[in-house]
């Protein structure tokens, strides 16, 4: 459970409109730098522990370059746009442990890889791979993302709070119809039960009564399906 300052700074940073991936990520280590800090408020902190603990994290926990700048990001928010404080100019050593290329799997790989999975689970790599999808943007997809007549998949608010368009694989697509009609009758068993698919908070209070079988308008259940 997040403690009361915690909560303050991921609100602060959802009204900044800040990426829900981002506030988990530097709500991570901001509770780090305060555990370094032995659980200090970071307002009693200041630039001399924030060097310290970049200092830190190359030196004792060989962390990369790269882990140790969104550490930074993450403090430099907190002490500059949720505290107002300004650090000056930071002398933290900086991490040297050097990226490794990454290991890219052959096409026969992932073709090894996916006769190994089936279902939901199978849709979900093939989505990945063949449409160049992030985990987190693949899990968002809803019907009204997917246009079979272009080929195409939309996606919402990505990296960068960036919109795009990318191919959708001739090779996924029954799958993918299947899924849909199986996400379709899973709503409409919800609707007779008074459960509705899960929608963004702000519409969820402007129809309070979306859930209610009873009180679903048919124009309105229609909307419901395109958000599944």
């Amino acid at each position: 459970m997040q403690s009361p300052f915690l909560k303050d700074v991921s609100r602060d940073m959802r009204l900044r409109g800040y990426a829900l991936k981002t506030e988990k990520t530097y709500i991570h280590w901001i509770l780090r730098y305060i555990h370094f800090i032995n659980r200090r408020h970071p307002a009693d902190a200041g630039p001399a522990e924030v060097t310290a603990f970049l200092t830190w994290l190359a030196a004792d926990r060989h962390v990369s370059v790269n882990t140790q700048k969104i550490a930074l990001n993450a403090l430099v928010y907190l002490y500059h746009k949720f505290l107002a404080r300004e650090l000056g100019e930071l002398g933290f050593r900086l991490a040297t442990k050097q990226r490794q290329l990454p290991t890219v799997l052959s096409v026969d790989e992932v073709r090894q890889i996916l006769r190994q999975l089936e279902g939901r689970n199978r849709l979900i790599i093939q989505l990945l791979y063949g449409s160049g999808l992030r985990i987190s943007e693949c899990l968002r997809l809803r019907v009204k993302d997917i246009d079979f007549d272009l080929m195409s998949v939309t996606v919402h608010d990505g990296k960068g709070k960036k919109d795009r368009k990318s191919l959708l694989s001739a090779s996924v697509v029954p799958a993918l119809k299947h899924q849909i009609e199986v996400g379709l009758t899973a709503l409409r068993a919800d609707n007779l039960n008074g459960v509705g698919p899960s929608i963004p908070t702000a519409l969820a209070r402007k129809y309070p009564t979306a859930f209610s079988p009873a009180q679903i308008s048919e124009p309105f259940r229609s909307f419901l399906v395109t958000m599944i």
